[in-house]
């Protein structure tokens, strides 16, 4: 059959392409030659959903569209031929108007830098589409969908905030859910504390399914009415045979030695990277046999390119009805497990066979392989002429499959038939799935999963039960595929079950599960098998349950009627619970105070604001990748390409000696040194930078890069410095400037003299964090007349960029103008961090003279960025029996790596965090180690979040060798204000001002602290594998107030123009400084002055135009610049005040828009600049606020769930509660991250590894809070601050350490168990516990043979 062209269509636009590289993505094509920039490139691997879009299929037969969320940084191109592809801005945009998707994500204040934001509104879209096809469901109330709340939080599981802390996104997604309480929607700007349910659905913004946006075209329905869908495999070189003939001949042609792949969602490329296309690529999805799905008395059989969503309907539909059969739990509980594989869109799209491919190919651990396993499935394979159906288990142990067999189909028995076939009527079916992972809803690997098949039935002759026949399968633990525990099974099989059965089965297992070398933590993973097989078992066991003839009922179906829908719903519970914020109001300065909607939060939900890599590129653009060291301290001999000729479109590749005379080799620059752009003849560190490689697209950038080999020489020189403890050897140290070195406070001989008991030289090491912004680094460099150079970047600091791109290119500052208009997530790492790659761009567009962009690869950004400071404590601490402290003795080596970056400040703002609490006399030794590790930078609370953790892993020592509630303990050192005085300096302010102790008793009452805690005590008084943990804990919080500049513009129609130093990173700074401009020139009070806010534009940052931007950063750049606004503003209203009194005295009443007209009638100059310079008096102040934390631990696995958190947070009076309370709540996430989940792991050699979304885990929407309560205290008056307002971007961050010391109460009473049952060798309360408290972490501190013991302690019992 002839082949026709690639058409397809974009948001109902027709897209017809004659020819295209056939390994094009979706994305690639959407951003590249369409004007829809809503699609974001963030990981590249399917791992953070910014690329989201609706995919949308037509069956003319069926005279019906299939819509579906996918990936479209992995989906091919030509794999779209005849479909209609939605973006963001498809929805709605400015022109049409915004959909009421993004309209209540702004609304509901759900968005901040905004770079993940269309992603998460299509998702959602995609949910609310499907949900309306469900004829299962009633109809909605209008204005609702009919998605449930668990489904509407469910449909952004995949989507990655690093932002909001997700609470503001789950609300947007939960208000379009007909079950919802409205009363559980959190602050937002549509109704008003105290209106009715009924004015709260009428003030949300319309939404009417029946009117909703066209997903597929009647033109594209049309053309696939009277066309082929077949392309022309001799243009695109794909390949769609029709039949299995077609595909067997297509397969064993492929002799000539060209590379062919087959083709279904490629979501394979998240995992496996090409480097390299295919002289072929053969699409699957139009043969036929490949995607059955039937099912028959004797199972399910599914075609191998199902996709994963498809068989878990299929397996859903089976169980149906009001009873469930014992076969049929096996197809539910199936269905429930593939539901946490990846994400949504990746399982709309990956295929089952792929999934099984990968697996027995390339061993990815695989779950569905693990699970499908032990329910004995088979697989169809065909080779060559033949096809052979094979057990699962004999297929994975094969040979790797070659390149001319196909998975065909695989098929999934019915145990209903299996056991009426194999067994007396008196035995029940038990099966279970499980999976260990850092996240629950899926969207990451496991660390292992199992799933155990058993036939047991009661002893005739004693009490008991007889385990017939079992099929126990284990995978992803570290193995090359999913095993069955063939010993362990026949060893189970006709015993009856007990303590000492299961005891010996399970030491069986741990034999059998053991993890290859070079497997991370293989203890534990070898646990969870062992944790597994006794959740399942241990009823059987347990000696207190009688057992009764409704014993086995209860265990299988827990709920009173065997109903499918209870099951499902009570197995998978609803992400969040609910959540509270207060905030109190106020109208001083109106408009400054309100809540208002974050500028610009519509253009980010549809996707029209522009980010660096959205600006179109020039003409004759290139484009750049990095070449980096992967070894530290060696001499690079040479750098060359490992194919010939190099790779297509390469241009040139930059190192250091193509600096232009006159110019210097420097990447970045602080004042405390600099950074060299390109390492020279030796390396400092893996990952530094060696060369910037340019060529025609990003994509032959990145993998030109990828076929570089680097020569190194590692011959006579000496060993590179990794350690801090190797620092300290080689005495290789950062100076740390006099002025910047924090004091000493008291005495600590006579404090350590005070104490009545002492703990010394107690030591605790800290990692360190990827800042995971969700736009990586990104600049574009246009070469100027004259000499000069424009760039636009995403920095937090384009001053600085302004001043190294100068010198690197040895060229006057006036020759460079920097550009940056927002930026997609910062926190530190877009500042000195940024500097290097605006610079390279720079410096390639200045040798070439072409414009040069980079949009930096998710890989490269991880190992180059350093992000936050590692750290080694040594201390000593006095104390009294009373819990109080008299003298704490620090020693603490900071890592700062190569160069010195800020990392001089960091002893300054540890301890800053540290002196929290009053601890009598405080010494310290704090030295910044150079190493040849990347250089470390800023990261949201620099040294702070480390300071304050140290704090109270002291206070939690302390407490434990006096066996005192740590709280007492906390309580007694919580300072004074004269105590605060002494330990702050010129920072405590006025006693008024101290509000920590108001906050501490508020918090207690609030959260009903006393009250929960009894109940955590009861609760692990009468559960022996969950355990809880609750924890309050105090910040204090110092910050400084940096100069910034500022600059209005009234423009002759009486809108305003504003510019300021400060950057846009999604932390609302444009939304308060327009609050301010509008308050301060309200003052002139015209008749419409109330309407200014809407007159008010903040523009761009250009370093040509507002000079001395400084950093963006410390939390207070908002604040300097209102106040540098409102100094601009006075200025213009006392210009405008003499004209306006004379016009008034004319007239009676003035508007605006008059008085402004007259100005310019009369030349009065209209725009007007100032330098806001903090006075020594207000320069530096404290915050404060407190958390409790409430989690769970499971013992067999090392969870922790966060039950709930309760913040109070003083932010004076907030400029905007709305702004400030994302803030808090996106501050307090991150810290979860650092402190419980994100591992930012490097090899031996310093490289990191931990370098993509597979690797390295941010908190997503399963692994926040479930109840998450905000307060906002309003402290009143602060003479000294911008407005009585007070910082709010990086305290809470510290705050998060609550959750670490919930988790640490928790796992204390689980090893107290432990040590009951003989267990733990020592102390069940003296333990560190590392930082993140990752589920190994907590789970070898709650024993990793703590099943054992316990076995064996009832068997002793007995």
């Amino acid at each position: 059959m002839a082949g026709t062209s690639l058409v397809f269509a974009v948001n109902r636009q027709r897209f017809q392409l004659p020819t295209v590289d056939p390994s094009t993505t979706l994305l690639e094509f959407l951003r590249s030659h369409t004007r829809f920039k809503s699609v974001k490139l963030s990981c590249g691997e399917g791992g953070c959903g910014a690329c989201v879009v609706l995919l949308s299929k037509y069956d003319p037969v069926l005279d019906r569209v299939e819509d579906f969320a996918v990936s479209s940084c992995l989906t091919l191109l030509c794999s779209v031929n005849l479909c209609s592809i939605t973006t963001s801005e498809g929805l709605g945009n400015t022109k049409d108007g915004f959909h009421a998707i993004h309209q209540r994500f702004s609304g509901f204040h759900a968005s901040q830098c905004g770079f993940c934001t269309p992603g998460m509104c299509v998702s959602l879209f995609s949910a609310l589409v499907n949900a309306e096809k469900n004829t299962d469901q009633v109809e909605a109330p209008p204005g609702f969908s009919k998605l449930t709340v668990s489904e509407a939080e469910k449909s952004i599981a995949g989507n990655l905030c690093r932002c909001t802390g997700y609470r503001s996104i789950a609300d947007a997604c939960k208000s379009f859910s007909a079950d919802v309480d409205m009363e559980d929607l959190g602050f937002n700007s549509f109704w008003r504390k105290g209106d009715s349910k009924q004015a709260k659905i009428d003030s949300l913004p319309p939404y009417n399914p029946e009117s909703e946006v066209c997903t597929f075209p009647e033109f594209l329905k049309n053309e696939i009415r009277s066309s082929s869908s077949f392309l022309d495999s001799k243009r695109y070189g794909w390949y769609s045979p029709a039949t299995i003939e077609e595909l067997k001949s297509l397969v064993e042609a492929n002799d000539s030695g060209d590379s062919m792949k087959l083709v279904v969602g490629n979501t394979g490329t998240g995992y496996y990277k090409e480097l390299t296309g295919y002289d072929k690529y053969i699409d699957l999805r139009y043969v036929p046999e490949l995607s059955i799905i039937r099912m028959d008395p004797t199972g399910l059989n599914v075609g191998a390119i199902v996709t994963i969503t498809k068989v878990v309907e299929a397996l859903k539909k089976k169980t149906k009805g009001e009873l469930i059969s014992r076969g049929e739990l096996v197809f539910e509980r199936i269905a429930r497990h593939m539901d946490k594989i990846a994400s949504g869109f990746l399982r709309n799209t990956a295929s089952i066979g792929g999934n099984l491919v990968m697996a027995q190919r390339k061993n990815f651990p695989s779950d569905i392989a693990t699970i499908l396993l032990a329910v004995d499935s088979t697989v169809n394979i065909m080779s060559g002429s033949r096809s052979e159906i094979i057990m699962l288990e004999d297929f994975l142990k094969r040979a790797p499959l070659d390149p001319k067999s196909v998975l065909l189909s695989v098929k999934i028995p019915n145990w209903e038939a299996v056991i009426k076939a194999s067994a007396g009527s008196n035995t029940t079916l038990l099966f279970e799935t499980y999976r260990a992972a850092p996240r629950p809803l899926g969207n990451a690997l496991p660390y292992l999963n199992a799933a155990f098949l058993a036939e047991v039935s009661s002893c005739k002759t004693s009490t008991g039960f007889m385990v017939h026949h079992c099929c126990l399968a284990f995978g992803a633990y570290g193995t090359k595929h999913a095993i069955r525990a063939r010993k362990v099974e026949d060893f189970l099989t006709g015993k009856t079950l007990s303590a000492g059965v299961l005891y010996e089965a399970i030491k069986l297992v741990r034999a059998t599960v053991v993890p290859e070398e070079g497997t991370t933590n293989p203890a534990y993973r070898s646990s969870l098998a062992c944790g597994f097989l006794f959740e399942f078992f241990s009823p059987f066991i347990n000696s207190d349950t009688e057992i009764s003839d409704g014993f086995l009922e209860n265990i299988l179906f827990p709920t009173s009627k065997m109903n499918k829908n209870q099951c499902c719903n009570d197995e998978i519970p609803s992400v969040l619970s609910s959540a509270k914020q207060v905030l109190n109001l106020s109208a001083d300065y109106d408009p400054v105070g309100k809540p208002i909607i974050k500028s610009e939060a519509a253009i980010q939900a549809s996707g029209e604001a522009v980010y660096v890599d959205d600006i179109p590129s020039p003409k004759n653009c290139l484009h750049g990748a990095f070449i980096y060291s992967t070894k530290p301290l060696v001499r690079v001999k040479g750098i060359e390409f490992k194919t010939k000729p190099q790779p297509d479109g390469v241009s040139a590749v930059l190192s250091f000696k193509d600096i232009p005379n006159g110019g210097e080799n420097v990447g970045s620059k602080t004042i405390f040194g600099t950074e060299p752009l390109f390492a020279g003849d030796l390396t400092q560190c893996a990952g530094q930078r060696l060369a910037f490689l340019v060529a025609d697209t990003q994509k032959n950038a990145d993998l030109a890069a990828n076929f570089v080999d680097v020569d190194y020489e590692m011959e006579y020189i000496e060993p590179p410095i990794l350690s801090v403890e190797e620092a300290i050897k080689r005495s290789s140290f950062f100076e740390v400037p006099p002025f910047l070195y924090p004091k000493q406070v008291g005495d600590i001989s006579k404090g350590m003299a005070l104490a009545d008991h002492k703990i010394t030289s107690a030591e605790i090491k800290l990692g360190s964090q990827y800042y995971f912004y969700m736009e990586t680094q990104t600049a574009l460099a246009v070469p100027d007349e004259d000499n000069c150079m424009v760039v636009y970047t995403s920095s937090q600091c384009p001053q600085f960029q302004h001043t190294v791109i100068a010198k690197c290119l040895g060229i006057p500052e006036s020759n460079v103008r920097v550009i940056t208009r927002r930026v997609g997530g910062g926190f530190g790492g877009k500042a000195v961090k940024s500097i290097p790659v605006a610079t390279a761009c720079a410096l390639a567009a200045h040798k070439l003279q072409r414009p040069v962009r980079i949009y930096v690869n998710r890989k490269t950004d991880m190992i180059m960025a350093g992000g936050r400071h590692p750290m080694k404590i040594i201390y000593s601490v006095g104390f009294k029996s009373d819990g109080k402290i008299t003298a704490l003795q620090l020693d603490i080596l900071i890592d700062a790596g190569m160069s010195p970056d800020i990392s001089p400040i960091l002893p300054h703002n540890v301890l800053g965090a540290l002196k929290k609490y009053d601890w009598g006399a405080l010494s310290f030794d704090v030295k910044v180690c150079k190493t040849n590790n990347p250089s470390r930078s800023a990261m949201r609370g620099p040294g702070e979040v480390q300071g304050s953790f140290i704090a109270e892993a002291v206070i939690e020592h302390v407490a434990s060798t006096l066996s005192m509630e740590v709280d007492c303990v906390r309580n007694i050192n919580l300072h004074t204000h004269c105590s605060l005085d002494l330990f702050y300096d010129n920072s405590a302010g006025e006693p008024l001002e101290y509000t920590l102790p108001l906050i501490w008793d508020k918090l207690a009452m609030s959260s009903s602290f006393n009250q929960r805690t009894e109940m955590v005590k009861e609760f692990n008084k009468c559960n022996k594998w969950r355990k809880r943990g609750i924890s309050r804990v105090p910040i204090v919080h110092e910050v400084s107030l940096r100069p910034t500049p500022g600059k209005v513009s009234i423009l002759s129609d009486g809108s305003v123009v504003v510019e300021v130093g400060g950057i846009e990173l999604g932390q609302g700074l444009w939304t308060k400084v327009k609050q301010m401009a509008a308050f301060a020139l309200g003052s002139i009070q015209c008749n419409d002055s109330g309407d200014l806010l809407d007159k008010v534009r903040v523009v761009q940052s250009d370093t040509v135009s507002l000079i001395q931007g400084g950093f963006t950063a410390g939390s207070t750049t908002s604040e300097s610049s209102c106040q540098a606004v409102r100094l601009s503003c006075d200025i213009l209203v006392e210009r405008l005040a003499p004209l306006k009194k004379i016009l008034q005295e004319q007239m009676g009443s003035i508007k605006w828009e008059m008085l402004i007209e007259k100005a310019y009638l009369q030349a009065l100059n209209l725009s007007a600049s100032s330098f806001y310079v903090p006075d020594f008096t207000s320069v530096q102040y404290l915050n404060y606020g407190a958390a409790v934390s409430e989690v769970e631990v499971d013992l067999l696995t090392g969870e922790t769930r966060i039950l709930q958190s309760d913040i109070i947070y003083d932010c004076g009076q907030s400029l905007n509660p709305a702004v400030d309370l994302g803030q808090i709540e996106g501050a307090f996430v991150q810290g979860i991250g650092f402190f419980m989940l994100e591992e930012y792991m490097e090899n031996s050699e310093g490289l990191v590894i931990s370098n993509g979304t597979w690797t390295y885990k941010i908190p997503s929407i399963d692994t926040i809070p479930k109840q998450f309560n905000v307060e906002i205290l309003n402290s009143g008056q602060h003479s000294k601050r911008v407005l009585s307002s007070k910082a709010s971007g990086e305290p809470p961050l510290l705050l998060a350490v609550s959750v670490h010391c919930a988790a640490r109460a928790a796992i204390k009473e689980s090893r107290k168990q432990l040590l009951q049952w003989g267990g733990l060798d020592g102390s069940a309360s003296m333990f560190q516990m590392a930082v993140p408290a990752t589920m190994p972490v907590v789970k070898e501190l709650c024993g990793l043979e703590s099943v054992e013991s316990y076995l064996e302690w009832i068997a002793g019992r007995k």
